[in-house]
């Protein structure tokens, strides 16, 4: 007798074969059967007549890892289908950490008073996400950055050799507690002080224990061939599966950039190099807005970038970076810069800075450096947005067979301690807008190809045999949509909107949502890599 029989769909299994009509009965957590199953006993069916049956979608590629610990349904993913979330990215991740205090610099989304934080390595916080009623699986990486804070600290330099030999030893200590993967974020602090050298030592680490790395390149405008270079030069020399997170070059780029950077990935494969890529489904990029600050101004905490914000002379040689992280700055194109997260200003979220700027009688650059302070000890989750990216991009990235779709945000509520949050523009429709846009209304591909971007190949870069993909003895992880309705509804002034089309989620055989609706079950779990 099966538990559920799912009856009348139109599968599509994530292999990229076209859809077809079957049934799939579930017993307890696993698909049991796949077929006419009109004679079948189970405890309940359920007609998906008109609907198209998909794996649920994986998320490779999210900053959910406080979020989840503050909210674990994950309501802004399961209302669009996503059964599997993967945090830890960009060098950014939870654990393993010296202190409280390192959490909470290092947690995308931290909200004071939210969480008890109790752990300090990474197993510690498995298990403290394994205590947690999960809407989604979680599967975690650990972050770059993270580990050089919980051997250096706040120290404006490279690791030397024994503090690497230190690095190295958690990164596995890490790997052998569950984590999934190792990221980082070169583009960033501290990731932009570690050498090729070193992050090939480290990525060795990654390579002995056969994971991924996953790493946000340290440049994608003017030089993105030195960035993507370094990326497949240290694949290669460590011999780890590389991951190119998302790939789309950014505004400053030259128009051939994306070619290019297509045919070197292309030269690397023909060497050996195991790599592949994926991209956010929009134009907007989004980040921390301490990020515009360059590695000097940085330094020291919360109380000495504050120092220097103040005085005018640093303001003044802030403002003379010749290397901003995003071109539109230095460009002066601050009405493509939207602010997307801020306690102290949420009356702004939503406006452009050209607009806030005028607002606040400022220019722009002041108003920045302001509302850094005026965020005080969270000046550090300040978030802002802009129209990095190119359409075009987007699309050639996406005629390439290994190029998953990501969301780069954050698992989010809009409710509770999670309702004034927004990870990015898309968090609530990143995977409905791939599926009715890129798919539906441009036909970049097809149906069947874009779930499999969805599902069997971020399950496949993860090294997850038993999910992504609709098969008897899986983990009944699927997703039951209206290929003709799905749609995303986010804008700019209001970006918490669910996606709309999702007919039911079931996560591990349980129903997430059913009818189109949430339901109070939360049956997710922590996925370890050991």
């Amino acid at each position: 007798m099966l538990d559920i029989i799912l009856e009348g769909g139109r599968l599509y299994d994530g292999s990229g074969r076209p859809g077809y009509d079957a049934d799939i009965g579930i017993k307890a957590d696993r698909i049991a059967e796949i077929g006419d199953l009109s004679e079948a006993g189970a405890e309940r069916r359920v007609s998906l007549q008109g609907l198209a049956v998909a794996p649920g979608f994986i998320d490779l590629h999210t900053h959910s890892d406080f979020t989840l610990a503050a909210n674990g349904r994950a309501e802004s993913q399961v209302h669009q289908g996503v059964t599997t979330e993967v945090v830890g990215q960009c060098g950014v991740s939870c654990a393993p950490a010296r202190s409280r205090a390192d959490v909470e610099l290092m947690s995308p989304g931290f909200i004071p008073g939210a969480v008890e934080i109790g752990w300090k390595s990474f197993g510690e916080y498995l298990d403290h996400l394994d205590g947690m009623a999960l809407g989604v699986n979680v599967a975690a990486f650990v972050g770059h950055g993270t580990v050089h804070r919980a051997v250096l600290g706040d120290a404006l330099r490279p690791a030397d050799e024994d503090e690497l030999d230190l690095m190295c030893d958690l990164l596995e200590t890490s790997l052998e507690e569950g984590a999934y993967g190792f990221s980082t974020g070169l583009e960033y602090w501290p990731g932009s002080l570690a050498s090729p050298d070193q992050l090939a030592r480290l990525c060795s680490v990654a390579a002995k224990k056969d994971v991924l790395y996953a790493t946000h390149v340290r440049n994608r405008d003017v030089f993105y061939d030195l960035g993507f270079g370094e990326a497949l030069a240290t694949a290669r020399v460590s011999g780890a599966r590389l991951q190119i997170s998302h790939i789309q070059p950014k505004f400053g780029a030259p128009d051939h950039a994306m070619e290019h950077s297509l045919e070197l990935i292309e030269k690397a494969r023909s060497h050996g190099v195991d790599v592949a890529f994926d991209v956010i489904p929009h134009r907007w990029s989004h980040t921390r807005v301490l990020a515009i600050l360059p590695q000097w101004a940085q330094e020291g905490g919360v109380e000495e970038v504050s120092a220097r914000l103040k005085d005018a002379a640093c303001r003044d040689r802030i403002r003379r970076n010749p290397r901003p992280m995003w071109r539109l700055v230095s460009a002066g194109q601050w009405d493509k810069i939207v602010l997307m997260q801020s306690q102290e200003n949420q009356a702004q979220v939503g406006m452009n800075f050209a607009q806030i700027a005028e607002q606040r009688g400022q220019d722009p650059y002041d108003a920045v450096f302001d509302m850094l302070l005026e965020e005080g000890e969270n000046m550090n989750h300040l978030m802002w947005t802009s129209q990095s990216f190119s359409e075009d991009d987007i699309e050639l990235a996406l005629t390439q067979p290994e190029c998953a779709v990501i969301s780069d945000t954050l698992a989010l509520a809009p409710y509770g301690c999670l309702k004034h949050h927004i990870g990015s523009l898309s968090g609530y429709g990143w995977a409905a807008r791939f599926l009715q846009h890129y798919v539906r209304d441009r036909g970049v591909m097809s149906l069947e190809e874009g779930i499999r971007r969805l599902t069997a190949v971020p399950a496949a870069r993860l090294g997850v045999s038993d999910r992504g993909r609709l098969a008897v003895g899986n983990y009944a992880d699927i997703t039951v949509f209206d290929s003709r309705q799905i749609a995303s509804h986010f804008e700019i002034a209001e970006p918490q909107r669910y996606a709309t089309g999702i007919a039911h989620v079931l996560v591990n055989g349980c129903f997430a949502m059913q009818g189109g609706t949430r339901t109070e079950t939360d049956s997710g779990r922590v996925l370890r890599s050991q």
